[in-house]
């Protein structure tokens, strides 16, 4: 599945970080890959802290994309602090990187996830990946609801 995110991080990074004058060049490759495993990472650590629910309800409604959803919200600080970090980014910077990229990712991965046209993204498959290959009841009841 990192994989697959990290396609979908590149598909939108054109213009959160490519085009990103606040991003040096030789920075791109890197910052669109630390997007990929912080995303991941994010997701991994939201369920294993018990929150099946606040990723059942990322993958239920209609807000994957909006900045006020809280999983959203939880991977975008954490993507700009890590790219404040790893890369030496501005505060700015970093959270106009985060910002333009975590919803449109998100957006499009719960998009392509509940289109049953689309077999890029299965959710079993997502949660699965996210839980280290154990599956999660809890994330599966949380998303069926």
């Amino acid at each position: 599945m990192l994989e697959q995110l990290s396609d979908l991080v590149k598909q939108f990074g054109n213009e959160s970080v490519v085009n990103n004058k606040a991003v040096p060049n030789e920075l791109n490759e890197g910052v669109m890959d630390e997007a990929s495993t912080s995303i991941f990472s994010g997701l991994q650590k939201i369920i294993s802290e018990g929150g099946a629910d606040k990723i059942g309800e990322l993958f239920q409604g209609n807000n994957a994309g909006s900045a006020s959803n809280p999983v959203i919200k939880q991977l975008t600080e954490q993507l700009s602090g890590n790219l404040g970090q790893k890369f030496g980014l501005s505060s700015d910077a970093s959270s106009e990187v985060a910002g333009g990229l975590i919803p449109k990712v998100l957006g499009s991965l719960i998009g392509k996830a509940k289109n049953p046209n689309d077999k890029s993204f299965e959710i079993s498959d997502i949660v699965n990946s996210l839980s280290g290959g154990q599956g999660n009841s809890a994330v599966m009841d949380a998303i069926q609801k």
